[in-house]
């Protein structure tokens, strides 16, 4: 045996590494929990959607500080972004938008769709950027105006006819529903 060995007890290890096993195990889910629960905490899903969507844009102003000498500080927010955007659009999409589909609100869930293709584009073309490149700002910017354009539309018109259309057991559905589609990006 060597020096580093002679004095371990098996057993002790097995239990330590068995321990380190189980911790990392449940580290996930308590990290997906406290990333959602700011979501969850808003209540009602379209409540939860716009508070999301400001917490979004807050990102948004402190990626538009920075230099084209910030890129570490430029690539940070960007995958910031990246992640909130991602974790909305699988809660709008799988659960929003195919209710919105069952309510016959058939072209409307189509067009937030496809504002959803734009923004994934916009995403692709900042990541693929330098960025110290002049125009990261500038495509940021035109990223910003188009989430503001959907955000505005979603608050303001579409998300609520589809409220008005739901049961209030139907929109608590829905509430849970896009939590659950929440916590598998979160």
């Amino acid at each position: 045996m060597d020096s580093l060995t002679k004095d371990k007890d098996p057993l002790g290890l097995l239990l330590a590494g068995g321990a380190g096993l189980l911790l990392g195990m449940l580290a996930n889910p308590a990290r997906k929990l406290a990333v959602q629960a700011p979501t969850m905490l808003k209540g009602d899903w379209d409540k939860a959607l716009a508070a999301e969507h400001k917490a979004t844009l807050a990102v948004f102003d402190l990626a538009e500080k920075t230099s084209t000498d910030d890129t570490a500080r430029r690539s940070f927010h960007l995958m910031q972004i990246k992640h909130m955007i991602g974790k909305h659009s699988m809660q709008e999409e799988n659960a929003v938008y195919a209710t919105m589909r069952q309510r016959g609100l058939l072209s409307e869930a189509q067009h937030l769709n496809e504002d959803h293709g734009v923004v994934k584009q916009l995403l692709f073309e900042l990541t693929m950027m330098p960025k110290d490149d002049a125009r990261w700002l500038e495509t940021l910017r035109t990223l910003r105006g188009n989430l503001e354009e959907h955000m505005a539309e979603e608050e303001n018109d579409i998300f609520p006819k589809l409220r008005a259309a739901l049961s209030e057991q139907e929109n608590a559905d829905l509430t849970k529903a896009m939590n659950k589609e929440g916590l598998k990006l979160a």
